[in-house]
């Protein structure tokens, strides 16, 4: 199962990161949490990587409906977007909201699902267009 989507920018990351939450907020979506991972590793670890933050997405229309068909959905929520240096450009990825889906086996969360999958992707093809 795969269980992602990504795009790859033509964007150094510092351009990329507010480009992606434009993306977005245009679909309705806000960004509610963010992870530098890069000063966590550092400073957790010592450890070194690239530029890579994770964007936790919120459409809250969304999430009400998630949560008033499942209260423990709340653990696959905020959708999860990361924002990657890749050598000159930069990967951006999503988690795909069928998870909420497959993961619980929870067939009436499909049309949530389907909402949030075609607005987090609408914000992916607008960041390659």
């Amino acid at each position: 199962m795969k269980y992602f989507d990504s795009v790859r920018l033509d964007l150094p990351y510092d351009q990329a990161l507010p480009r992606v939450r434009e993306a977005l907020k245009e679909q309705g979506f806000g960004v509610i949490t963010e992870i530098d991972m890069r000063a966590t590793m550092q400073q957790k670890l010592g450890e070194e990587i690239e530029d890579y933050t994770i964007l936790g997405a919120c459409n809250p229309g969304l999430a009400f409906q998630a949560l008033g068909v499942d209260r423990s959905l709340g653990l696959l929520l905020p959708c999860n977007v990361v924002v990657r240096a890749d050598g000159e450009g930069s990967v951006v990825e999503m988690l795909d909201p069928q998870t909420m889906v497959d993961i619980p086996e929870r067939e009436d969360l499909r049309p949530v699902a389907n909402e949030a999958g075609t607005r987090l992707s609408a914000a992916l093809a607008s960041l390659s267009g």
